[in-house]
């Protein structure tokens, strides 16, 4: 359980894929014989920062790095050790995924810190596996289940978007809603904010199974190479997506614009015709002498008859123009 200090949970590990819980006590009496520590932590909590700084043993950059709050993807190894900073997608309840979390990790051979601030579903799924007994053994086959999990939800939320595109698609082709726009645009910028820390994560991934780091062995390398050809596939399915919401916007501005268009050429039309019959009856309206047929009572037919003969010739007319 987490607490105020800083401290959301320690395990370590007992090889088998098990491990039991320290507390704070207890990580400073660990020694490396009992197993691999991993040790997870809010990074701005006070207790935290004093342990890293102070009794950690890690260098003073390494724990700068690991409690700077703005990051971005990468990876660095140092002494043995490996410094990795990746994101997340957010899966907190009443959260966007979009809105990525940082994940902060320290590795070495007999030690795994993981910082974070707010809560990520890979990290709980690896803690939960520890305690049913079916684990990571050790830090290169942490890296490698904490690697896969990170992908492997941000899978699902690409494939998400990818099926929202097809829907709009669809709906383009049978809709004409201005509602869309909004809709396009959400996507647009989901695929945005989600390249935009995958793509410098994909570099990382792509490295990490050629680090110099004697606790990855080779079954571990092969399993984050396919990690990253995995994280690659996904940046593409992103660069897809952006552009297929940039055509599906293009498709539907041009069916509205076709859609006023026809409704501007119908008014058009409507206008050509009852303009002569409009000045017609504004001359034969004006109260002044001398304006045929006011004697006669059968002005008024006849001169409805005439503006029906107008009309009649008027379309035949535009048809003949092909106007209609």
């Amino acid at each position: 359980m987490e607490d105020k200090s800083g401290l959301i949970f320690a395990l370590v590990l007992d090889g088998k894929g098990g491990g039991r819980r320290l507390d704070w006590q207890g990580v400073r009496n660990w020694r490396r014989e009992e197993g691999t520590l991993w040790l997870h932590l809010d990074y701005v909590g006070g207790d935290a920062r004093h342990w890293l700084d102070h009794e950690s043993g890690i260098d003073a950059i390494i724990s700068e790095s690991l409690m700077t709050g703005e990051t971005r993807p990468r990876s660095l190894v140092h002494k043995g050790g490996m410094l990795l900073i990746l994101r997340g997608v957010n899966l907190n309840p009443g959260e966007d995924p979009e809105d990525m979390i940082s994940i902060r990790c320290w590795i070495d051979s007999d030690r795994i810190v993981t910082l974070r601030h707010r809560r990520i579903m890979a990290i709980d799924d690896l803690r939960k596996a520890v305690e049913s007994g079916d684990g990571p053994t050790g830090p290169g086959a942490f890296l490698e289940a904490f690697s896969d999990r990170l992908v492997m939800r941000m899978g699902n939320v690409i494939s998400d978007t990818n099926d929202a595109v097809d829907a709009l698609e669809d709906e383009v082709l049978t809709e004409q809603s201005y509602e869309l726009r909004q809709k396009i645009a959400d996507i647009r910028r989901t695929a945005i904010c989600l390249r935009r820390y995958l793509a410098p994560q994909r570099d990382v991934m792509a490295h990490l199974y050629n680090e110099k780091v004697d606790w990855l062995d080779e079954t571990e390398r092969m399993r984050l190479r396919e990690i990253a050809d995995r994280t690659t596939r996904y940046v593409e399915d992103l660069d897809a997506v952006r552009d297929r919401a940039i055509v599906t916007q293009e498709e539907l501005n041009n069916r509205l614009t076709e859609q006023m268009n026809k409704t501007m050429y119908i008014l058009s039309i409507v206008a050509g015709i009852f303009l002569p019959l409009g000045l017609l009856t504004g001359l034969l309206g004006i109260n002044l002498g001398g304006i045929p047929g006011t004697q006669s009572k059968w002005g008024f037919p006849i001169f409805c008859i005439l503006l029906v003969a107008i009309a009649g010739l008027q379309v035949w007319l535009f048809k003949r123009k092909k106007w209609m």
